[in-house]
């Protein structure tokens, strides 16, 4: 069985909705289809030749998630990639225009909107625009320390607090074996994020209503089929 250890997972919301599965080990990735329940035929497939200029970059990626431009450019409803990895020993990030599938920009961590994060870089697991009703602009990070980041990107504020400390208690069991994690936005008022832990096992959470659903499940073909596929 493919051990999976070494990957990061991120979410893609342009056209049909679908979570991308980086595996640095092997510089390869997979396509879940959502609606499918099914990794596509034919994966993984290397890296080199599909991410654009970002191709170099994904065996230092780090972590990922999707944005729309909700919240940054009115009226427009680009769906973006942030991709965070180093460079050298910079923070950076991929500005990936999921519509237009390109790198639309690669820049320095500390001069871009998420400026805040750049002190506890090194410790992000996983991040993701949480999009709660009533507040768009929310974004949360997963730090390997039992730990987690809410920014505000309207308010330009950030907290930082422990697992259980507001939010996020039921993860507090599993804070040293979570590898990475991305979202499936099913409704506003009802999104999952899929938390993958080390041993081939995975969480279901509830990101509106702050609570575990399931888990942990070991994966297999019946609940990420093709995922484990080398």
């Amino acid at each position: 069985m493919t051990k999976l250890e070494n990957f990061v997972a991120v979410d893609w919301r342009s056209g049909p909705d679908r979570i991308y599965f980086f595996f640095k080990n092997t510089d390869t990735y997979s396509r879940f289809n959502i609606g499918d329940n099914t990794v596509a035929d034919g994966y993984p497939r290397p890296i080199m030749g599909r991410w654009d200029a970002f191709d170099p970059h994904a065996q230092n990626l780090r972590f990922g998630f999707t944005s729309t431009s909700l919240g940054f450019n009115a009226g427009s409803d680009e769906d973006i990639a942030w991709l965070f990895f180093y460079y050298g020993d910079i923070p950076a990030v991929c500005k990936y225009n999921q519509d237009e599938d390109r790198v639309t920009g690669i820049y320095k961590v500390a001069d871009t909107l998420w400026k805040p994060i750049v002190p506890y870089f090194d410790k992000i697991i996983a991040g993701t625009w949480a999009a709660i009703t009533g507040h768009p602009f929310l974004f949360r990070f997963i730090l390997n320390d039992g730990h987690y980041l809410t920014f505000n990107y309207k308010a330009k504020t950030l907290t930082h607090n422990a697992l259980g400390q507001h939010r996020l208690g039921a993860l507090i069991p599993f804070k040293d074996r979570m590898i990475t994690a991305a979202q499936n936005d099913r409704t506003f008022a009802d999104s999952y994020w899929y938390i993958f832990l080390t041993n081939n096992q995975y969480l279901t959470y509830n990101i509106q209503t702050d609570r575990l659903i399931s888990g942990p499940h070991t994966i297999n073909e019946s609940n990420w089929p093709g995922l484990l596929r080398g």
